[in-house]
């Protein structure tokens, strides 16, 4: 288990992000349109994920608009979010705020949070996400990983682009 906290009190997740180096484990996400989506549909591509518990908290929805920034200038690279939110929601943040640089996925009916170990096991957030980053390359080869340590922070954007 990996430890975080949520205004500096201790709270842990269900294990340890996946290891640089390490293939990353498939998943299986529903999308807005309530079709689902997994890592091979983003095979040949690099891939971003930007984990968090949900997107209407303030530092959640703007991690999904700098990604949505950045990712208009990235190469062979796709942003996917990913929390807990029902698809109904992240169509309305992305709808209203006009993000169509990224993708949504929700992990509402899968086991994407256990088998990338970002559960929260712990604490008033116990069941969503842990808010964290993994960069995937084009082969499937998890290249960065980070998982922020206080969750009202955002992740460190720039590290995580630095790699692709």
């Amino acid at each position: 288990m990996a430890t975080v906290t949520l205004q500096g009190n201790p709270i842990e997740t269900v294990g340890e992000l996946p290891a640089v180096g390490s293939t990353a484990p498939d998943f299986s996400l529903v999308k807005v349109d309530l079709s689902t989506t997994s890592l091979s549909d983003y095979s040949g591509s690099k891939l971003v994920l930007n984990i968090f518990p949900s997107v209407d908290t303030g530092t959640c929805a703007t991690s999904v608009r700098k990604f949505n920034e950045k990712a208009s200038s990235l190469e062979n690279t796709k942003v996917l979010c990913v929390s807990a939110d029902l698809p109904f929601a992240a169509a309305r943040f992305c709808g209203a705020e006009g993000i169509d640089n990224v993708e949504t996925g929700s992990s509402f009916r899968s086991s994407f949070g256990d088998d990338y170990s970002v559960s929260f096991s712990t604490g008033p957030l116990t069941g969503l996400l842990s808010r964290s980053v993994v960069v995937i390359d084009e082969n499937g080869k998890v290249v960065y990983t980070e998982q922020v340590a206080e969750t009202a922070d955002e992740p460190d954007y720039d590290a995580a682009l630095a790699v692709l």
